[in-house]
């Protein structure tokens, strides 16, 4: 990948099989505009000899009903419940049982050693301790050749500080990202920041720096309007309707995060919430998920962690009927009425997963998928939440791992490796190895 001038458009010209740079950045009037994969780029990756591997983690709280979860046979299976939203995909999917987690206690073990491995974290509210995930190892080699060597987002606002859960701090309910070990990342939960960050160059997401981009009333769009016009008469046909097609969901992203901070404004003042969220849960799903395509599609960065919502939320939902607040519904005692309105959210969250997937395998890279390309790790850190238990954690592989993972089928791990065990095989396939990560005891079988 050769260094290109900070500001400048590499056109191509398609009779001569000249290609646009892979990093093809448009800029104008302090915004960025990153373009996806084009045709007139094929000849620049025809000198790759493999596909961009991306890496993503959605991590979903307060354990899981595991009898509507849970196959009943391994190898080729029949959906369960939980997993039947995610029937289309059942081919690119490889549900993993068996894995137990690293450090055991309640929901803090849960998040804090999800993607860190680790046995022991800190021990009062105010010690922070764990050590790198594997999202930001990953982060640290696939980020040299991305704007953004990873993003951390969750539907939930940040709380690095105070004590959530045993008296241990809420950095470990809140995160699942550590650059070291007493560094815990803090998560992104408003779409205007998270869409600043990857399209804006302000520099800052400070407040009045929004308020005035707000009253400029300049889409990012508006502002590299010229160049983007030059660029796409030297486009073929196809490549002029993937541009369009992807400018017109940057703008319809624009309009959502506007109309949402203006019902914000106007129509919630009650709402304690920094403008951008939307006060729809399904909503600011939607847009979260949008952001987070393009933020891959166009290669600003190759490693992400979402979570659904944070451990010992107490968000209800009752769209889907069931009012309860999910965490104390997680302690439900066994008992089989509680269990079966858990496993309402558990398909719920399948459900909105499945709507995730559409849109990644609706991305074209050559004659694959963005979701192709992709090793999803999708799951929780506790298994039976009544008992708080950390033994056979819910987890799934989905993508196509840019040509090495294979679904459509249920496997069982009837020795108990651990999470950080999964971690050393899944760093593999990046090309990345690690000796010892938290508790691994070493890599398994994939």
């Amino acid at each position: 990948m050769g260094t290109k001038q900070k500001g400048t458009v590499q056109t191509a010209n398609i009779h001569s099989g000249k290609a646009l740079s892979r990093r093809t950045i448009l800029k104008g009037a302090g915004a960025a505009l990153a373009l996806p994969m084009l045709d007139a780029m094929t000849p620049a990756f025809a000198n790759s000899p493999q596909a961009v591997h991306r890496f993503q983690t959605v991590y979903i709280p307060n354990g899981m009903a595991m009898e509507y979860w849970s196959p009943t046979t391994t190898g080729d299976y029949e959906l369960t419940p939980v997993l039947k939203p995610l029937s289309k995909y059942k081919n690119k999917m490889r549900v993993i049982s068996g894995l137990k987690a690293n450090w055991n206690i309640a929901h803090a073990g849960a998040g804090g050693s999800f993607l860190t491995g680790i046995t022991q974290g800190g021990k009062t509210e105010v010690e922070i301790l764990a050590d790198v995930s594997i999202d930001q190892i990953l982060a640290n080699e696939l980020g040299k050749q991305t704007q953004l060597s990873s993003l951390e987002l969750s539907m939930d606002a940040p709380a690095l500080a105070g004590a959530c859960t045993v008296n241990l701090s809420c950095v470990y309910t809140h995160t699942l990202s550590w650059r070291g070990k007493t560094q815990p990342l803090p998560t992104e939960h408003n779409p205007r920041a998270l869409f600043e960050r990857l399209f804006g160059d302000s520099g800052t997401t400070a407040k009045e720096v929004r308020e005035v981009r707000l009253r400029q009333q300049t889409s990012i769009l508006d502002a590299v309007l010229e160049k983007l016009s030059g660029l796409e008469n030297q486009l073929g046909y196809e490549d002029k309707h993937l541009v369009g097609s992807y400018t017109e969901s940057v703008r319809n992203i624009e309009r959502r995060i506007q109309k949402a901070e203006e019902q914000i404004d106007m129509d919630l003042p009650e709402l304690d919430q920094p403008a951008g969220v939307p006060p729809v849960y399904e909503d600011h799903m939607e847009i979260m998920q949008d952001l987070q395509v393009l933020a891959l599609q166009t290669d600003l960065t190759r490693v992400i962690t979402f979570m659904m919502s944070k451990e010992q939320s107490p968000r209800p939902y009752p769209q889907i009927g069931v009012p309860d607040a999910h965490h104390p519904l997680s302690h439900h005692n066994n008992n089989p009425v509680l269990v079966e309105r858990m496993s309402k959210i558990n398909a719920y969250h399948t459900t909105l997963f499945s709507k995730y997937l559409d849109k990644l395998s609706a991305v074209k890279e050559g004659d694959r998928s963005l979701l192709d390309n992709m090793t999803m790790l999708y799951g929780g850190g506790l298994s039976n939440s009544t008992i708080h238990s950390g033994v056979n954690l819910p987890v799934l592989l989905v993508g196509g791992g840019a040509g090495w993972l294979q679904g459509g089928e249920h496997v069982l791990y009837e020795d108990e490796p651990t999470m950080a065990d999964l971690h050393l095989s899944l760093m593999e396939k990046f090309g990345i190895s690690v000796e010892q990560m938290g508790g691994s005891t070493g890599p398994i079988s994939l």
